[in-house]
Parts: C-alpha cells; sequence; structure tokens
C-alpha cells in the first residue's frame, strides 16, 4: 500500500480532531477525501505529509512511518495544501526553479518545463506569481506538488479557484496522474468526487464514517430505490400501492408520483401493471442516490 493510516488519532485539548481512523490508499487510484468544514480532514493530511505528528495511532507511506522517517516520506509525496503557500514576490519559472533546488533534481530545466506544459502555465510562466489569478496560482501549486515525481499525490481542495474550462484541464490531470500513483484528494464540490475519484473516504467529527467505491457508497445510505412516474390519465395513490414491490407512494403533483422499492428495479412491474390497466406512462425515471445525497445522510447529525 502506499499509504496506510492505522487507528490514527490527533487531540488538541479536549478534542479528538481524528479519532481512530484507519484506512489504505493504493497505487493507481484516485481516493475521494471527504468531510464536513471541522471532520478532521486536513489535520489528517497534515500528519500524512509530516506537518504535525499524531497522538495515537501510526501512518505510513510507501512503507516508512511518519513519525521515524519524515524525511523519507516528505521525499514521496507531493502536497497541495488548502490554502496554496507560495512566494508571491518571485517569477512562476524562479519559484519552480527554487522548488526543484530543494528536491536536488538532477535535470530541472526540463522538468519544469514538463510541468508548465502539464498544467498549463505557458502563457504565464515570465509573470510574478503575485500577479496571477488564484486559478493560475492553484496551477503553480500543483506544479510544484509534482515537480519532483513523487509516488503519492495529496491535493487538498485543489480546483479552488479554477473557471470551468480550467477545472476540465485539472480533472483530467488529476485523473491521469491517478493511474500511475496515489492520490488522496479533498474537495467540497460532490460533481468532482463523481468525476474524479475510485474510491471514497468520508469523516465526520473526526470518524471514519464511509470508506467504499463510490457505487457501493450510493447503495449504503438506504435499502430502498425511487422510481418517479407520471400518467396521462388521474390515478389514486392507493392504486399504485397495489403494484407488485411498490412499499409505499409519495405525491410529487398532478398525476407525479414517487414510488418508493427496496433495491429490486420494479420499473418493468410499473410498466405491466399499466398496460393492463389501459393507462398511459408519459414519464418513468429511476432516482439515484448521488454521492451529495450519501455524503447528506452520513454527516448530517
Amino acid at each position: 500500500m502506499s499509504v496506510k493510516i492505522q487507528g490514527l488519532t490527533k487531540i488538541y485539548g479536549t478534542q479528538r480532531a481524528v479519532d481512530n481512523v484507519t484506512f489504505e490508499a493504493k497505487k493507481g487510484e484516485v481516493l475521494g477525501f471527504l468531510g464536513p468544514n471541522g471532520a478532521g480532514k486536513t489535520t489528517t493530511m497534515k500528519v500524512i505529509t509530516c506537518f504535525i505528528p499524531q497522538t495515537e495511532g501510526t501512518a505510513e507511506v510507501c512503507g516508512y512511518d511518519t513519525s521515524e522517517n519524515s524525511m523519507e516520506v516528505r521525499r514521496r509525496i507531493g502536497y497541495l495544501p488548502e490554502h496554496n503557500p507560495l512566494y508571491k514576490d518571485m517569477y512562476v519559472r524562479e519559484y519552480l526553479a527554487f522548488i526543484a533546488g530543494l528536491h536536488k533534481l538532477k535535470n530541472p530545466k526540463a522538468r519544469i518545463d514538463e510541468m508548465i506544459e502539464m498544467t498549463g502555465l505557458q502563457v504565464e510562466q515570465k509573470k510574478l506569481i503575485g500577479a496571477l489569478s488564484k486559478g493560475y496560482r492553484q496551477r503553480v501549486g500543483l506544479a510544484q506538488a509534482m515537480l519532483h515525481d513523487p509516488e503519492v499525490l495529496i491535493l487538498d481542495e485543489p480546483t479552488s479557484g479554477l473557471d470551468p474550462n480550467q477545472l476540465v484541464d485539472i480533472r483530467a490531470l488529476i485523473k491521469n496522474i491517478g493511474q500511475e500513483k496515489t492520490v488522496i484528494f479533498s474537495t467540497h464540490i460532490m460533481q468532482e468526487v463523481q468525476a474524479i475519484c475510485d474510491r471514497v473516504i468520508i469523516i465526520n467529527q473526526g470518524k471514519l464514517v464511509a470508506d467504499d467505491p463510490i457505487d457501493v457508497l450510493r447503495e449504503r445510505i438506504s435499502g430502498e430505490t425511487g422510481v418517479v412516474v407520471q400518467f396521462l390519465e388521474k390515478i389514486g395513490a392507493g392504486k399504485l400501492a397495489q403494484i407488485p414491490g411498490v412499499k409505499r407512494v409519495e405525491i410529487l403533483k398532478d398525476n407525479e408520483f414517487q414510488l418508493i422499492s427496496g433495491k429490486t428495479d420494479i420499473r418493468p412491474a410499473v410498466s405491466k401493471w399499466a398496460a393492463q390497466n389501459g393507462l398511459t406512462l408519459i414519464e418513468m425515471r429511476r432516482e439515484i442516490y448521488s454521492v451529495e445525497d450519501v455524503f447528506q445522510k452520513l454527516t448530517k447529525n
């Protein structure tokens, strides 16, 4: 495993910011790390990246313990914090050259050229960082995180401040990187999670409340599914409750209903019932739980 967390706990005074969290992140996957504000996500990332020590438990990166071998861990991690710390009085190329020097890269110019092209900084590469828009500053942060070709990439809100066109580029970049490296990706934008992540972890009040592939995660929050139907003719909710597999019926508006069932797809039964009763089915669609639905269900008190 590229990242292995076991019983991780971080205590500030009387507050357990992270409470006995255990998970693993594998090479070749993008792991979505979700949670409401103050849930403990950033604290966990800071422990993994050796910014702060844990109170209890262990954190390993590529087989190295963060407490005992912090320098080896740092060599293998690229980190973009939530608040992107940049030297605003340096030029883009100058800053990346400085970072390359810290990592003692053998051929820094070629690697800097590669990162500038990969993150779309060609037009802005000769500007002062302080003169860049927030979106381009994020690109500089991504470039520095990937500059030394780390095995593990930890991104805390990496798409903050990007416009829709930039979002598409950076999403594709992160997805591509995740094919060869381990990427831990934190965001509050649920559409990004569905577009980028292979697996999702949700943390709430310091505790791990979910760790599943996205498709499995959707099934966790309820044993029920919904089918929305609309008929041309007027019909009572009581009759719809007679359809095999329907547990209850919710009225949405005139002639439009939500039929609640178990995990079985009841659409064939609905179509058959409508035909048998001479009813015209105008619309029928299955309600699919989104990652946002799951997130709200698992993190609301």
